[in-house]
C-alpha cells in the first residue's frame, strides 16, 4: 500500500467558508436591495465561465450586477463581496502543523473565481502552508469532473493511491475516490484531525 505524500484540500467550506456560494449571494443580494431571483437567474448563466477563470470579476458584476443604473458603487460592492470570507475553526491551524512537519506535499484543490481565490490566499496567508493552488480559475475545469483530479495527479507527478483528498461535498468525494485517490469528507477541524492520523499522517 502506497504511503500518503500529497493531501489536496478543498477551500470553501474546508479552511474558508464558501466566499461566493448561495448563502452569500443571498446576503449580498439583501444588503444591496437586489432582486434575488433575477440575480440568481445571472449568476447561474455566467457561474461556469467565471469560476475557470474565462470571465473576469469586472466582466461578472457588469452581467450580474451592473447591466443598469445602481445606488451603490463597483468598489462598494466587490469590498463588500470580499469581506464575507472567513476562516471555519481549527483547519488553517491543523493545516499549519501538517506544514511545518515537512511531510507533505500541501496543495489547494478548489472551484473560484480567480480575483475571490487570490484575495482568500492573500488575506488568510495560505501561501504559508501550501505550496500549489490548483484552482478551477486556474485549471479551467471544476470538480466535480475527472479531468481536475487528473491535472492534481499529472501537475504534483502523483500516483492517485500517494494522494489524499479533503471536501466537505459528497459528490467531490465520491469523485475522486473512483479515480483512486484516498478520501476525507470533512466535516469540522477535530473530525478532520482524528481521520488524518487514521489515514497514517504524522504532524
Amino acid at each position: 500500500m502506497a504511503k500518503i505524500s500529497a493531501l489536496f484540500w478543498d477551500v470553501g467550506g474546508v479552511l474558508l467558508n464558501n466566499g461566493w456560494d448561495r448563502k452569500e449571494r443571498q446576503m449580498t443580494a439583501k444588503k444591496f436591495d437586489l432582486d434575488w431571483e433575477e440575480f440568481e437567474d445571472r449568476h447561474e448563466l455566467v457561474a461556469g465561465r467565471f469560476e475557470t477563470g474565462k470571465l473576469s470579476l469586472d466582466r461578472y458584476l457588469d452581467r450580474t450586477i451592473f447591466y443598469r443604473s445602481r445606488d451603490f458603487e463597483r468598489d462598494e460592492f466587490r469590498a463588500y463581496m470580499f469581506s464575507l470570507s472567513r476562516p471555519i475553526d481549527g483547519t488553517l491551524e491543523v493545516v499549519g502543523r501538517i506544514a511545518r512537519s515537512g511531510r507533505y506535499l500541501l496543495s489547494t484543490l478548489n472551484n473560484e473565481s480567480r480575483e475571490l481565490n487570490l484575495h482568500r490566499i492573500e488575506q488568510f496567508g495560505l501561501r504559508n502552508s501550501f505550496s500549489f493552488f490548483m484552482s478551477s480559475c486556474f485549471l479551467g475545469v471544476k470538480k466535480p469532473e475527472d479531468e481536475i483530479f487528473r491535472l492534481a495527479l499529472d501537475l504534483t507527478q502523483r500516483k492517485p493511491e500517494e494522494c489524499l483528498f479533503i471536501d466537505d461535498r459528497e459528490l467531490n468525494v465520491e469523485c475522486a475516490a473512483r479515480l483512486g485517490l484516498g478520501t476525507l469528507l470533512f466535516r469540522n477541524a477535530a473530525q478532520l484531525e482524528k481521520d488524518l492520523h487514521n489515514a497514517g499522517l504524522e504532524f
